[in-house]
């Protein structure tokens, strides 16, 4: 898996770099310039909808007594650090969060339990904002192709999300437990009470539908507030756009990026995004280039020291064992 995501990693760096290198580097690095310091309000304006994103996560757990917001602020920057600069396909940062919400206190179903509906919920709302950018991409481009091979796009993709629903519903882990044993015989027979109390939890937390709502419409506004990333950004590169252009921006790009979940980081699929979609909503092409740097650079300054953090911690623990 390792393997495949670095080979995956380097096409897609290699993909960026050849972006760039079209785009004209001394144009970008001129549009770079011109921003200046506003790469580090961008960065730091990031804060927002991860707190966002945090909000709605933390409404799902179960009771009265949950962790501060504080707390799971951390877990998620951590989080969302490992899955955009690591190469473990988004998912490995899922992993580590259910480790260190274990580590600190949470029963294990819980922690599992929250972090998959969340997910699920957080994808759910993802699709509803890449639909409302493809609308208001429809309304604004003259390129029907481009439109409807879009719109078809998100067609096709959607009974993934449907099938995540039902297959929860179902019994996810009751299922993978079946997948294994039919594979592996009897080997992982002792974990069918886990798999039944994973389910149940699942089950438990869907059913408080007002939770899962609420939880639905914070992810959703955590992506859309992604698009006043975009927006700062064009400001202080002298290429401002309306908030609607920023929007549809913002939810094709972020649309791109999960179709390659794959790729670490989205590399390649990202900044070509930028130049297609920023292109015809008449950015040069070094100030899109520029947008997909900058974009870059939010990642690097803000999720980076989440790592060290992350390995500070598990150096911590793992010296007191």
């Amino acid at each position: 898996m390792y393997r495949w995501a670095a080979f995956l990693g380097l096409l897609g760096l290699a993909a960026a770099t050849a972006v760039i290198v079209w785009s004209g580097w001394g144009l970008v690095l001129q549009a770079l310039a011109q921003a200046g310091w506003g790469i580090v309000w961008v960065a730091a304006f990031h804060i927002v909808p991860l707190v966002a994103s945090t909000y709605g996560w933390l409404i799902l757990i179960p009771g009265k007594k949950r962790p501060t917001l504080s707390m799971f602020t951390y877990y998620m920057w951590v989080r969302t650090a490992i899955n955009l600069l690591m190469p473990v396909a988004r998912v490995g940062g899922e992993i580590a969060c259910v480790r260190m919400m274990i580590a600190h206190g949470m029963r294990k179903n819980v922690a599992i339990a929250i972090t998959v509906v969340e997910v699920t919920l957080s994808i759910a709302a993802i699709f509803l904002f890449v639909a409302i950018g493809i609308l208001l991409f429809a309304l604004r481009v003259s390129d029907k192709d481009i439109v409807t091979q879009l719109a078809w796009g998100f067609v096709l993709s959607t009974p993934l999300l449907g099938a995540m629903v039902l297959v929860q519903r179902i019994g996810f882990f009751g299922l993978l437990l079946r997948l294994f044993r039919a594979v592996f015989r009897d080997k992982w027979g002792h974990l069918a009470g886990d798999a039944a109390r994973l389910d149940r939890a699942v089950t438990v937390i869907y059913r408080r539908t007002g939770r899962a709502v609420v939880c639905t419409i914070w992810q959703f506004a955590a992506w859309a507030l992604g698009s006043v990333e975009i927006w700062m950004a064009l400001v202080f590169l002298g290429h401002p756009l309306s908030w609607t252009e920023a929007i549809m921006i913002e939810s094709l790009i972020q649309g791109s990026a999960s179709i390659a979940f794959a790729v670490p980081g989205a590399l390649g699929v990202q900044e070509a995004g930028f130049l297609v979609f920023g292109g015809m909503l008449g950015l040069p092409h070094e100030t899109a280039a520029a947008l997909a740097l900058i974009r870059r650079g939010r990642d690097l300054l803000f999720f980076a020291p989440a790592l060290v953090f992350w390995q500070l911690h598990e150096g911590k623990r793992l010296l007191k064992k």
